[in-house]
């Protein structure tokens, strides 16, 4: 993919790049849409050689994916050949037999009748969870985002980006988005336990319940966390409150869990911390360290690092685990069941390299029973 295309030269080309090539690649992004004004203005002003800006620069555009990836390579072959060849980079863009354009590496793009069949054909497949077209528009999301500590040295630069892609991935799989920001751990569970309430769950086929905060192992921590002491909600909780015994309506329904908070202090392999003992570090980056029936069924969890290490959040993109989320729902989620969209999510964390900054995303708690399939544009 381009991305491991950038990722495979990356030393070369911010050794070679001139300042005017490097201007052009910002001015060609810009207008590609691949980067935006504020993202430009940090490269150049926030750092101060050409090498580090762009060293800003290609990891800027790769942790966007293949697709922005893909871009860049087009930009550079056309401003300076040369150095593209240098590089050893594929060509940008290359002719199809048939002579249709070339579909973007990584595009979302799957027409309705596509996925409408797809639709058809599985829902007979007795190892996939049902979805009816009543129960798609009546899908309804949980969006938690802690980014304002009543610390001010804990505030969570980024966030903000993770809370706008998150609510735009969950709008356009049809979720409607209960979104609360900067809650302490009381206002978490209450939060979770009128959600648990709320009157679409019984048309809904699933919910999500996202929340991103800092944390440590085995919780998600509130605002007012080093004021009024230890001020954390326990992840259990949440599988608590959804239950089939305190949450009828969700009864054999996917319940998906997305929880981008550390869960330690350790590395895994600035960065500051959201682990809140974690000291604040350089770069751009920041740790994001925080009848009879089954008792717990049709969950499926994923945390954003393994136990007792930390998450990276980039101050500028947001954390790496709504990056790649974002990236591999929008690149598969049309052919792909849950279980496999978060598979691929953790890979995206295997070829990240970022010196020691190493970060492994965990599928927990797993009780899915069957298939599910988002559906995108049904």
């Amino acid at each position: 993919m381009a991305d491991k295309e950038l990722s495979r030269v990356r030393l070369n080309f911010v050794g070679k790049v001139s300042k005017g090539v490097l201007k052009d690649l910002l001015d060609g992004l810009l207008e590609d849409g691949v980067l935006n004004e504020g993202e430009v203005e940090s490269i150049l002003e926030e750092n101060s050689t050409k090498k580090d800006k762009a060293r800003a620069l290609i990891d800027s555009v790769r942790m966007k994916g293949s697709t922005a990836s893909r871009k860049m390579i087009v930009r550079l072959e056309i401003i300076d050949p040369t150095l593209h060849s240098e590089l050893g980079l594929s060509c940008g863009q290359l002719a199809q037999p048939d002579g249709k354009p070339q579909k973007d590496e990584g595009s979302s793009f799957t027409p309705t009748s596509s996925i409408e069949s797809f639709w058809k054909t599985s829902q007979n497949d007795p190892d996939t969870y049902p979805v009816t077209k009543t129960a798609f528009g009546n899908r309804v999301a949980l969006l938690i985002t802690n980014i304002k500590f009543s610390v001010e040295r804990l505030n969570r630069n980024g966030a903000e980006r993770d809370e706008e892609n998150m609510e735009k991935l969950l709008s356009s799989f049809g979720y409607e988005v209960v979104k609360h920001r900067n809650l302490s751990a009381k206002e978490i569970d209450d939060a979770i336990m009128k959600f648990s309430k709320h009157p679409k769950l019984r048309e809904t086929d699933s919910v999500f319940v996202v929340i991103m905060s800092h944390g440590k192992l085995g919780a998600v921590c509130g605002v007012e966390s080093e004021v009024d002491g230890e001020d954390d909600f326990p992840i259990n909780r949440i599988y608590d409150h959804l239950s089939p015994q305190k949450c009828t309506a969700l009864l054999d329904k996917p319940k998906v869990i997305i929880i981008q908070a550390c869960r330690g202090g350790e590395k895994g392999g600035v960065l500051v911390g959201d682990s809140i003992n974690q000291p604040v570090a350089e770069e751009d980056f920041e740790d994001d360290t925080l009848k009879f029936v089954h008792k717990e069924k049709d969950f499926i969890s994923l945390l954003s690092s393994t136990p007792d290490t930390v998450s990276y959040r980039h101050t500028h993109l947001g954390s790496l685990l709504i990056q790649y989320i974002n990236e591999v729902f929008n690149e598969s989620a049309c052919k792909d069941p849950i279980q496999e969209l978060f598979r691929k999510v953790m890979l995206r964390f295997e070829s990240f390299q970022n010196t020691n900054k190493l970060q492994m995303a965990t599928v927990d708690r797993c009780t899915l029973t069957r298939h599910f399939y988002l559906y995108p544009g049904l």
